[in-house]
């Protein structure tokens, strides 16, 4: 049970990942950490690792021009103390070369406790695309 003695609030629990996603793509990563604990782990794409939302805007500047969430739906797994909450959708923006591209799927998995994201995972085809930009597909 959480603090308050009940199962964690996920409709609540959604609103701060969609919250903190929104000003994550500002991109303004100090105002997004607002929304996350002191214990915070990041683990993107590649397995790269970070404790703030710093370090997810410093990668992307290197990895795309500019680059954008497209959120299609949420969806919550209710437990004890926490809440997962799974943001699906695609990405769209620019590659450093100007290049524009849409559709990329990605799926944000947060881990949120006692109103504060204590935990993300980031996967999306970034890679599969550029991949295919430069020729080399299965």
């Amino acid at each position: 049970m959480s603090a308050a003695g009940k199962k964690a609030d996920t409709a609540r629990d959604a609103e701060i990942v969609r919250v903190y996603l929104e000003t994550h793509m500002i991109p303004d990563p100090v105002a997004a950490a607002k929304y996350v604990g002191s214990d915070f782990t990041l683990t993107f794409t590649g397995g790269r690792k970070f404790d703030s939302p710093t370090g997810a805007t410093g990668f992307n500047a290197r990895r795309y021009k500019w680059v954008k969430k497209k959120m299609d739906r949420f969806e919550t797994v209710p437990g004890e103390n926490e809440t997962i909450v799974y943001s699906l959708g695609t990405l769209y923006g620019e590659w450093p070369d100007g290049t524009p591209f849409e559709g990329n799927r990605y799926v944000d998995r947060f881990v949120v406790r006692d109103g504060l994201i204590v935990a993300q995972d980031v996967w999306n085809d970034s890679a599969e695309r550029l991949l295919t930009k430069n020729g080399i597909e299965a």
